[in-house]
C-alpha cells in the first residue's frame, strides 16, 4: 500500500524569532513607590513576557489516549497521533497529541483506547436511510441464492405476519438466483396469493407484484407505463414486473407506513449504521415523511448519526428548505442542501441509458428518465438558490447526457458549486476527462464493482467496459472523489467498499490480480473516499471528515489497523466503538453474540407482529 505520513503540525503558539513585549504602567496617587513594589511589577512583565513565549495550553477537558491513530490533514497526507483532545460541551476536537506530546493533567474526562486504532468517523456519501430502515424490519430477500429459497422466506414471513394488509420487502437479484429471467406474478403467487405482495429488486429499480398486489392497484391489459418506466408482460398481459417509474403503478396502492413504523426503522437505521462505523450518511431522496421522521428523532435527542440530505422531489425540497440549503440542525446533525435527481435507470434490470444497444438484449438501449430539457430546467432552478443537484447516471449515454448539462449550466455559475454526479458507473472513456471541470464530484460506490461485474460484462460484452468503475481514472482527471454504498442496494458496512477500492477483488478474492486492476486506487485515496471527501461532496468539510481541531470529535475504535492489512483484512474489520460529538454512541458488546449474522449477512430481523400497527 502506498500513503504519505506527514508529521503533524504542533498545535499552540509557535514563535520563530524572539519578541519583546513592553508593558506601560500606570501609578496610582495611592500606590506605594518602593523597591518592592517596582520589582513585583517587573516580575508580573516577565511572567507575562515567558507565557506569551511558550505553547499555548490545550484547552481540553476529555482526551482519548494511548491510540494507533490516523486522520487526514487538509492536504491529504496521512497524519499519525496517539491522543484526542476535545470539549464534551462542544464535542470538537481541541488538539491531536503524539507520544512526545505532554498530557494535560486537569482532565474531566479519559478514555485509554488500549493501542487500538482510532480513525475518524467514515462517511457514506450515497445512501437511503429510511430505505435501510425498512429493509431492517420488512422482508429481506437480499440474502436468497434461489427463488425457491425467497418463496420459502415469503412463507415464513406471511405465517409470523398475519395481521399485516400487505407483504413489503425487497433485495431479490434474478442475477444471483441464476434465473434467467424476472421473477413473476405466478412465482409469487406461489408463495402467497391472498394478500398482496410487492418486492422491490435489490438495486430498487425494478418490482414484483403479485396477483393481489396488481388487483389492488388496478394493473389490467390496457395499463401503459409512464415515461421512463416500463410494463414487462406475457401474451400482452402484465406479467408482475415493474421497472423504474412503472414501479408508482403499484407504489400508490402499498399502505403509507405509520409514524410509530416510521420511527422504528429509523431507529433500526441507525443502529446498523453505527455498528458499521457510518457516523455521516448522505440521504440520496428525502421524502417529506422522511424529514418529519429526522426531525422527530431531533426534537427527542434521539438522532445519532449525521444526515445530509437531498430531496427526492422539487415540492419537498422548497417546502423545507425554501430559498437556499437548511441551517445545521441539532448540533449539526441534520441539514437538506439539494435535491437528488434521475438521468437513468439501473444496469440488472436494462434501465440504464447506454449509447449503444445491450450485448445481451440488442432491443433496448435503457430508460431515459428525465431528457435533457427538463434537466437544465432543474439545474438552472436549483442554482438560483444554491441548492445541489446530485444527479443519478448510470449508462454511458446517462453520463455524457449530464455532463453536457453540466458544462453548459456551470458556464453562468462559475463559482463553487460541487455538481454530483451519482453512481457514474458506466462512461465511455472519452468523456471521462469531462469528470475534472466544473468542480464536478464523482459520487461513486466501489462494492458495486463486484456486486455487478459478471452482469456488467454480460449487459455490455467485452469491449466496451474501458471506462466502467473507473476510479483511478476519475481521480487522474481531477475530478472529486466520494465513496458511499448505496445501502440497503448493498450492505452499509464501508470496510469491503475500502477492501474493493484497493483491489477491484470480491470476498473471494476474484478475479486473480483484480478486475481491471489499472482502476485502483491507493489506500489512502480510498480513505479519503470515505471521509474528507464524502464530506466535501456535501458542503461539509469544514467540520466532519478528518480530526484536526474545530471539528466534531466523530471517531471510531477498530480492532485491527486498517493501514497495515492485506484487502482480505480491511474487509473484515470489526468496529469496537463509534463516538459521534465526543460522545460514546455505540458500543460492541464484549462478549460476542454466537447467533449473530456474519458480516456480509442481510441486515436486520424481520418484522414481529407485535410491532406492527394495523393496516400497515
Amino acid at each position: 500500500m502506498n500513503f504519505s505520513i506527514a508529521k503533524r503540525k504542533p498545535f499552540g503558539l509557535s514563535l520563530s524569532k524572539p519578541c519583546f513585549f513592553f508593558f506601560g504602567v500606570r501609578k496610582e496617587k495611592d500606590s506605594p513607590s518602593t523597591s518592592s513594589g517596582q520589582t513585583g511589577v517587573f516580575m508580573a512583565t516577565l511572567f507575562a513576557v515567558v507565557a506569551l513565549t511558550l505553547p499555548a495550553p490545550a484547552q481540553a477537558d476529555a482526551l482519548l489516549d494511548n491510540a494507533n491513530g490516523y486522520t487526514l490533514d487538509e492536504d491529504g497526507n496521512l497524519v499519525r497521533f496517539t491522543g484526542l483532545l476535545f470539549d464534551p460541551e462542544t464535542g470538537r476536537v481541541t488538539g491531536l497529541l503524539d507520544r512526545r506530546d505532554d498530557r494535560p493533567g486537569d482532565l474531566e474526562f479519559l478514555h485509554d483506547a488500549e493501542g487500538r486504532t482510532v480513525i475518524p468517523g467514515l462517511i457514506d456519501a450515497h445512501g437511503h436511510v429510511m430505505g435501510l430502515g425498512y429493509g431492517a424490519i420488512q422482508l429481506d430477500l437480499s440474502g436468497t441464492a434461489s427463488l425457491a429459497e425467497a418463496q420459502a422466506m415469503i412463507r415464513d414471513y406471511s405465517a409470523a405476519n398475519p395481521t399485516l394488509r400487505w407483504i413489503v420487502g425487497r433485495g431479490w437479484n434474478q442475477e444471483v438466483w441464476g434465473l434467467g429471467r424476472y421473477p413473476t406474478a405466478a412465482d409469487i403467487d406461489a408463495a402467497e396469493s391472498d394478500r398482496p405482495v410487492w418486492l422491490v429488486r435489490v438495486d430498487g429499480h425494478a418490482g414484483v407484484a403479485n396477483h393481489a398486489a396488481m388487483r389492488a392497484a388496478n394493473i389490467t391489459t390496457s395499463s401503459q407505463a409512464p415515461d421512463g418506466g416500463r410494463i414487462e408482460r406475457d401474451g400482452g398481459e402484465p406479467n408482475g414486473v415493474f421497472v423504474d417509474a412503472a414501479m408508482g403503478l403499484i407504489q400508490s396502492a402499498v399502505p403509507i407506513p405509520e409514524p410509530p413504523v416510521r420511527d422504528m426503522a429509523l431507529r433500526a437505521a441507525q443502529n446498523i449504521l453505527l455498528g458499521y462505523g457510518v457516523t455521516t450518511s448522505h440521504d440520496m431522496g428525502t421524502s417529506a415523511d422522511d424529514w418529519s421522521v429526522l426531525r422527530r428523532a431531533g426534537d427527542r435527542g434521539q438522532l445519532s448519526v449525521r444526515v445530509v440530505s437531498y430531496a427526492g422531489d422539487l415540492e419537498t425540497l422548497l417546502d423545507i428548505a425554501g430559498d437556499g440549503p437548511t441551517p445545521w440542525l441539532y448540533g449539526g446533525r441534520l441539514r437538506m442542501v439539494g435535491l437528488k435527481l434521475y438521468a437513468d435507470g439501473a444496469l440488472g434490470s436494462r434501465g440504464a441509458l447506454l449509447n449503444a444497444p445491450y450485448a445481451d438484449a440488442p432491443d433496448q438501449m435503457g430508460l431515459a428518465l428525465s431528457d435533457g430539457i427538463y434537466l437544465r430546467n432543474r439545474l438552472s432552478r436549483l442554482a438560483i438558490d444554491r441548492f445541489q443537484p446530485a444527479i443519478h447516471a448510470i449508462g454511458d449515454g446517462a453520463n455524457r447526457e449530464v455532463l453536457s448539462v453540466i458544462e453548459e449550466i456551470a458556464t453562468r455559475y462559475t463559482d463553487d458549486r460541487r455538481w454530483r454526479i451519482e453512481h457514474a458507473q458506466i462512461v465511455d472513456p472519452v468523456d471521462i476527462p469531462r469528470f475534472g471541470q466544473h468542480g464536478i464530484i464523482a459520487s461513486m460506490q466501489p462494492v458495486h464493482q463486484t456486486s455487478d461485474r459478471l452482469m456488467a460484462e454480460a449487459r455490455l460484452g467485452p469491449n466496451r467496459l474501458q471506462g466502467a468503475y473507473a476510479w483511478n481514472s476519475m481521480l487522474r482527471t481531477g475530478a472529486h472523489l466520494a465513496f458511499g454504498s448505496d445501502y440497503p442496494v448493498e450492505n452499509p458496512n464501508p470496510f469491503p467498499g475500502l477492501a474493493v477500492a484497493i483491489s477491484r477483488q470480491d470476498a473471494n478474492g476474484q478475479p486473480v490480480g483484480g478486475w481491471q486492476a489499472h482502476e485502483r486506487v491507493s489506500m489512502s485515496e480510498a480513505f479519503a473516499g470515505f471521509t474528507t471527501g464524502a464530506a466535501y461532496a456535501g458542503f461539509a468539510e469544514d467540520r466532519i471528515g478528518r480530526l484536526g481541531r474545530g471539528f466534531y470529535a466523530d471517531f471510531l475504535i477498530l480492532d485491527r489497523d486498517i493501514f497495515d492489512a492485506t484487502p482480505e483484512q480491511i474487509r473484515e474489520t470489526v468496529v469496537l466503538e463509534t463516538w459521534i460529538g465526543g460522545g460514546r454512541t455505540w458500543v460492541r458488546s464484549a462478549q460476542p453474540n454466537p447467533n449473530a449474522p456474519p458480516m456480509d449477512a442481510p441486515i436486520g430481523p424481520m418484522i414481529s407482529e407485535d410491532e406492527v400497527t394495523e393496516g400497515r
